[in-house]
């Protein structure tokens, strides 16, 4: 408003180009990058999300989302329904990793370097809430290493966000403007009633990628 009122009072200033309102195009980018290598997680009852983390098959989502057992599916986002196989679960960090077969060639996600993750840069939650495959919301990164408890019962720190995470998000990539992942959606805070408040937390890269390799190397 200041700048514009600066402008406008002057005689001999360009007029001010009218706000767009448009979603900034590097998130435009952000959602596309992403988008192919997002499932969704159908295991038993549950259901969630997951991404691509390498061209092996390997995926990764919550443990909470395949807990209750039972056959595994991930739905690609071209709608291929993938019989997946469960590699390991770590219910303390709530990070499970699925496989499927290499040959269905889900483009991994590229990884954030955690480092580089800050307070108020924006960020999209790429899932499947409440069945809604594909889903992109957006936010920003409200605080990092916020100390909650994921899983177990001991405290971990998460990274939060307000980007919009619901039932079915569990699992999916938080991912910057870049494209890069720098978190796993995993848990949100409610009030009566539930659903979303603007209050949500994922399990930092660093942590998950160390997680999912353990996993991965144990087989």
């Amino acid at each position: 408003g200041g700048v514009a009122g600066y402008v406008t009072g002057r005689d001999d200033a360009p007029a001010a180009a009218p706000a767009s309102g448009a979603v900034p195009a590097d998130l435009v980018a952000a959602a596309a990058r992403a988008l192919p290598g997002v499932v969704s997680v159908q295991a038993g009852n549950g259901s969630g999300s997951g991404f691509a983390f390498d061209d092996r098959g390997h995926i990764v989502t919550n443990n909470h989302v395949v807990a209750a057992g039972g056959p595994i599916t991930v739905i690609g986002a071209d709608g291929r329904r993938l019989t997946a196989t469960l590699v390991g679960t770590d219910p303390s960090n709530d990070i499970a990793v699925l496989r499927v077969e290499g040959s269905a060639n889900l483009p991994a996600l590229p990884l954030a370097d955690p480092r580089a993750t800050r307070v108020g840069e924006p960020v999209l939650a790429v899932g499947s809430p409440l069945g809604l495959s594909g889903t992109v919301t957006a936010g920003i990164i409200s605080a990092v290493d916020r100390p909650v408890r994921l899983g177990g019962t001991a405290r971990r720190t998460a990274v939060q966000t307000d980007a919009s995470i619901n039932p079915g998000n569990s699992g999916g990539p938080l991912i910057n403007a870049r494209g890069e992942v720098i978190g796993v959606n995993t848990a949100i805070a409610t009030l009566e009633g539930g659903g979303s408040i603007g209050i949500g937390f994922a399990v930092p890269i660093a942590r998950a990628r160390q997680v999912a390799t353990d996993l991965i190397n144990r087989g």
